[in-house]
């Protein structure tokens, strides 16, 4: 759920995007229009830097078709209390639009915190026929860059994963680009593909009947600083994916601790068909 680094939001994915057109062009189900809530907590805390208590919450809208383009707004809340000192807020919101042909984004970001401060990103990007990748931002600064070559944007990325996951595929790399960090990196991902659960999922929330004998995966991404794979990543998003584009059981690792996302609600919407 491309989605989710964008709490970057957030997350291997490209087997090397110049190696994929064959596997990219295999079918898989549309991407389903919906809107979840997780509820977090701290799963994990170690070392002296680690928070003693975390919590909070993500919502998440995805809208849009292969024809019109994807919208996805997202919004993370989150609470944490430090060994020391008073609690930090950090209240972060992103609206984003993808183009169905995964060459056209545009992204609007927002970041609040505890003591008023704010951060703020706008821009768009688009890849030309060859696949580079540029970029037109209007804040926190006025800037046209030209990051990378083979870059993937969110939702196509989500995509790549599930095509992938269909075809037993375990390993999917590539390069990403989402708009966050001031909208001026691009990471290096990796993500790791597992075989499709056998249980039934836990939460009531995705106990509907558009997910009933639907495929899961779990799946962890990494998110790396660009050319530097061999250091550690610099975040882990893991997650359940099912193969309309779903994501439950989540977990956002930031090394020295671990957020855990429990699905609370869920809302499929009807598929939208292509106008003719």
């Amino acid at each position: 759920m491309p989605v989710f680094r964008s709490s970057a939001a957030v997350l291997a994915l490209i087997g090397a995007v110049l190696a994929a057109p064959a596997l990219a062009q295999k079918s898989a189900p549309p991407l389903a229009a919906h809107r979840a809530t997780y509820d977090l907590s701290l799963l994990k805390a170690q070392g002296s830097k680690a928070p003693t208590a975390a919590a909070g919450r993500i919502a998440f809208d995805f809208s849009g078709s292969a024809c019109d383009g994807y919208t996805q707004e997202f919004r993370q809340y989150t609470e944490i209390q430090p060994a020391e000192g008073e609690a930090r807020v950090s209240d972060m919101r992103s609206t984003t639009y993808e183009d169905g042909e995964g060459r056209k984004f545009r992204f609007k970001m927002q970041t609040r915190g505890s003591r008023g401060d704010s951060d703020e990103t706008d821009g768009s990007a688009g890849l030309s026929r060859d696949g580079a990748l540029s970029v037109e931002l209007k804040r926190p600064r006025r800037a046209k860059l030209d990051l990378a070559q083979g870059v993937l944007f969110p939702t196509e990325h989500l995509r790549r994963v599930i095509v992938a996951a269909r075809a037993g595929e375990r390993m999917f790399e590539t390069k990403v680009y989402d708009g966050s960090d001031s909208g001026e990196r691009v990471y290096d991902t990796l993500a790791v593909i597992g075989a499709p659960a056998q249980r039934e999922a836990e939460e009531k929330a995705a106990q509907i009947p558009a997910l009933k004998g639907m495929k899961r995966y779990p799946v962890a991404i990494s998110y790396f600083e660009a050319g530097k794979k061999d250091a550690p990543p610099n975040y882990v998003l893991s997650f359940d994916l099912y193969e309309n584009g779903v994501a439950r059981a989540l977990r956002l690792d930031y090394g020295d601790f671990v957020l855990a996302g429990e699905m609370t609600s869920l809302e499929v919407r009807p598929t939208v068909g292509c106008k003719k």
